[in-house]
């Protein structure tokens, strides 16, 4: 369906969450900004997202829903205040699908899931088990005819976010070394590797390749780096609490990046960082670090990889079954894949 893009003067994209999915969104905002160069665009997610949209020269304005202070229908009446010509739901749930139908849009676009359906006046048959993520979100605007230019991730970070980081890392002890971040988090415990392993890993990268090995953390992290770090034979780093956009210059800063499937691995990746992702319960092909610089491991050969559960009801052998040796595996891949000296 093509659109008459002269009657829209005002957009709205809907991704409320996660910052990993949010971030993978962005790819849609410069071909919004090319199709409808003199249009109003605001994009709505939730704070926890705030500083991967804010900023963005895609965008007019972010909206941010916050749960503990704002009903569904105070979030309802903003976006009708806003009087919105197009609406882009590129969540789908529930609550984004009713927002969706009482935002007065006269073109609302959103995927073919259940009854929300009803919701949209463009369906979009959804791809997300067939394609990567980033293209079911360049799907919605494909189904109105918005031709796709821009295909990159947008995340930038200040020269205050860089300074910020050239601070702490002239204390530490990096010059010279390769610097290697290793993300332990992940939204979900079946998504997460042994901290453990981590340890073992991190030591291996020192002696291997005299690494400086950095553990970045965030909200409820912080007792998990520190288990790697006292773990670790030889001394690791953990960096003072960052804002996202100072792990993202951070991240920027290392040569690599080992990371469970999390908000921070996709950061890497959308920085330009190459990235061995540790899979288990998602699909790479599906939500793995965008670009083609990166190496995923996996305990190959389990029937159940790719399952999408938040909890394991065997054993969680995707993680458990994962060796360190499978892991340095893919690092020496990547450094090789990338000619990292």
């Amino acid at each position: 369906m093509n659109i008459d893009r002269a009657t829209i003067h005002r957009v709205l994209i809907i991704k409320l969450r996660a910052v990993g999915d949010v971030l993978l969104s962005t790819i849609v905002l410069g071909n919004i900004r090319a199709a409808f160069p003199a249009a109003r665009i605001d994009f709505l997610t939730e704070p926890p997202s705030r500083e991967i949209i804010h900023g963005n020269p895609g965008i007019d304005d972010a909206l941010i829903f916050d749960r503990r202070t704002m009903s569904g229908w105070d979030l309802i009446r903003l976006v009708r205040k806003n009087a919105y010509d197009l609406v882009i739901d590129l969540f789908g749930n529930p609550r984004s699908a009713i927002v969706t139908r009482c935002s007065g849009a006269r073109v609302r676009v959103g995927y073919d899931f259940r009854w929300r359906k009803h919701a949209y006046t463009v369906v979009v048959p959804p791809r997300g088990g067939m394609v990567h993520n980033t293209q079911f979100n360049l799907d919605a605007l494909e189904a109105i005819g918005v031709a796709i230019q821009d295909r990159n991730l947008y995340f930038p970070t200040s020269p205050e976010d860089d300074a910020y980081v050239e601070r702490f890392l002239r204390g530490a002890g990096v010059e010279g070394r390769l610097l290697v971040a290793i993300n332990t988090g992940g939204g979900w415990y079946t998504k997460r590797w042994g901290l453990d392993r981590y340890a073992l890993l991190g030591d291996a990268l020192v002696e291997r390749h005299n690494a400086a090995v950095v553990l970045p953390w965030g909200p409820g992290q912080l007792s998990d780096v520190e288990s790697v770090k006292a773990r670790m034979r030889h001394p690791a780093i953990i960096p003072p609490a960052t804002t996202l956009r100072q792990l993202g210059a951070l991240l920027k800063r290392c040569a690599m990046v080992v990371s469970n499937d999390s908000g921070p691995m996709h950061i890497a990746a959308a920085v330009g960082t190459p990235v061995v992702g540790v899979y288990g319960p998602t699909n790479p092909i599906l939500q793995g670090p965008y670009g083609d610089r990166h190496v995923i491991v996996r305990k190959e050969g389990l029937p159940c990889l790719g399952c999408n559960r938040t909890k394991c009801p065997i054993g969680h052998p995707c993680m458990l079954e994962l060796t360190v040796e499978t892991v340095l595996d893919g690092v020496e891949l990547l450094l090789r894949k990338n000619s990292i000296q």
